[in-house]
């Protein structure tokens, strides 16, 4: 698939098919992710929890429940100590979580991007069930759920441009 086509068909995937996404296309979307541009080479703050259990899913689909009937999720967890600037993770992980959405669509999969920064409380009960004690340092940024997209709700393009919301110089 060509790149301006995986842009512009991407869209978010509600529902999917009751069908297993291989482990050598989840590692392809994770490589994707650490392929993302960060604030300083060598200090990107991004780990990857890997989720097939459907127990788990289903503990995390009380907090979002998009989560619960995804052939698999990816928790996003930003590590701060390893960040070059404590104050910006998120940028970095926004920027890895696009790759791996991209990639997703390129593999013939579908993905949802299901926020959980910057709500502490959140975090924090996601971080509880994928094992972090403390979100101080490791903090849950998001889970992206991928599979492949169930009828209608195929990858397709869907026109957002506007050209009014378009400012040069200034605003």
């Amino acid at each position: 698939m060509e790149f301006e086509e995986i842009i512009r068909t991407r869209r978010s995937i509600r529902q999917y098919e009751d069908r297993e996404v291989s482990d050598d296309d989840i590692l392809k979307i994770l490589k994707a992710g650490m392929q993302a541009p960060g604030s300083r080479l060598g200090a990107e703050p991004w780990e990857f929890v890997v989720v097939k259990d459907k127990e788990t899913l289903a503990k995390l689909g009380e907090i979002k429940p998009r989560v619960t009937d995804a052939p698999v999720a990816i928790v996003l967890v930003a590590n701060i100590e390893r960040a070059f600037y404590k104050t910006v993770w998120q940028q970095d992980m926004g920027a890895a979580a696009e790759n791996m959405l991209l990639e997703a669509v390129n593999l013939g999969l579908g993905g949802l991007w299901n926020g959980v920064a910057p709500e502490e409380e959140r975090m924090a009960k996601i971080g509880e069930i994928i094992g972090i004690d403390d979100i101080t340092e490791t903090k849950p940024y998001c889970i992206i759920t991928i599979g492949y997209p169930a009828e209608g709700w195929e990858n397709k393009f869907m026109d957002k441009f506007d050209e009014e919301r378009i400012h040069y110089e200034k605003y």
